[in-house]
């Protein structure tokens, strides 16, 4: 055998994708924030759901998450081969071709969105469906490279799964599923902003139009403060509603007075400053706006845990 023909071999063993590169176009990390806030949605619903039903349907929303990740990984390859955080990623990295991307993304949306409609009902159904096309379509095919608004438009997609839970335990909408909509919503801009500040250069390698290479970093920092008051209005608001109570609350005020402050902090700052720190303020807050979310709808949880059980009676 010549060592050319070994080369080969090693070349293409190396390239060959496996089961991890496939999950990987599922976005994993994404889809974990789905899986979770559709798991409150649902158990904060009224409305018993037997634990079988409730297993499958948070399956088959986490699947839809994942056919969303995987459609858009197909759309944006050439996006992904240029970003620094994103060319390891199955296709850019040669693991996974364009065409198993799609094909994968297409079957798990239909596999989806149908067996979540027979396992529960068509409303939530229709709204996994609806979901899977605003976050291919909407977001990645149009608004991503069109609007610096990208986000904040956009970021409707990643709102939808705790309504989706809460249909698939009630078959409809209410005012408490939309509040926690809203509450992923104006989460969204100031947590991706964040990380824009820091990744800029990607975006602009990329022509990604995103507010920092758009409108640059100072008028960033502008929305992201403002977008952190309305949130923070929002958020500790929620707490009087149906979906909250004492724990809430008192997680909401805390949070968002730490979300607030790193906001205030980013907005003081300007370019000199966190090129020496390397961007260290803009990172913590990133990191804190994750715990933020996960924390927000964890209080949700256990209000409504502590409702059924009625302690709250």
């Amino acid at each position: 055998m010549t060592d050319t023909s070994i080369n080969t071999q090693s070349h293409s063993a190396q390239n060959e994708a496996q089961f991890s590169d496939y999950f990987a176009l599922l976005k994993p990390r994404v889809m974990t924030l789905v899986v979770f806030t559709a798991f409150v949605g649902l158990l904060a619903a009224p409305n018993a759901v037997h634990p079988f039903i409730a297993f499958c349907a948070i399956l088959f929303i986490a699947i839809g998450g994942g056919a969303s990740g995987a459609l858009n990984m197909w759309w944006d390859a050439d996006i992904d081969a240029v970003m620094k955080r994103t060319q390891r990623r199955p296709i850019p990295a040669g693991k996974v071709t364009g065409d198993e991307a799609f094909a994968i993304g297409i079957a798990l949306s239909a596999f989806s969105v149908v067996f979540l409609g027979l396992a529960t009902n068509w409303v939530a159904a229709g709204l996994l469906a609806f979901t899977i096309f605003f976050y291919v379509v909407i977001y990645t095919m149009w608004l991503k490279r069109w609007t610096p608004q990208n986000i904040v438009i956009g970021g409707a997609a990643g709102a939808f799964p705790p309504m989706i839970g809460w249909a698939a335990a009630t078959g409809g909408v209410s005012v408490e599923s939309v509040l926690m909509f809203c509450l992923t919503f104006m989460w969204t801009p100031p947590h991706f902003w964040a990380l824009a500040l820091f990744m800029r250069k990607d975006y602009d390698n990329a022509d990604v139009p995103m507010l920092t290479v758009t409108h640059g970093r100072r008028a960033t920092r502008v929305h992201i403060l403002v977008y952190t008051v309305l949130l923070a209005v929002l958020a500790v608001a929620a707490g009087f509603t149906s979906i909250g109570g004492p724990i809430y609350i008192a997680t909401s005020v805390v949070l968002n007075a730490m979300f607030l402050r790193g906001a205030i902090q980013i907005w003081r700052r300007d370019e000199d400053m966190s090129e020496e720190d390397n961007f260290l303020v803009e990172r913590k807050f990133f990191k804190l706006s994750l715990l933020y979310l996960f924390a927000h709808f964890g209080a949700i949880l256990i209000e409504a845990g502590l409702d059924k059980i009625g302690v709250w009676a």
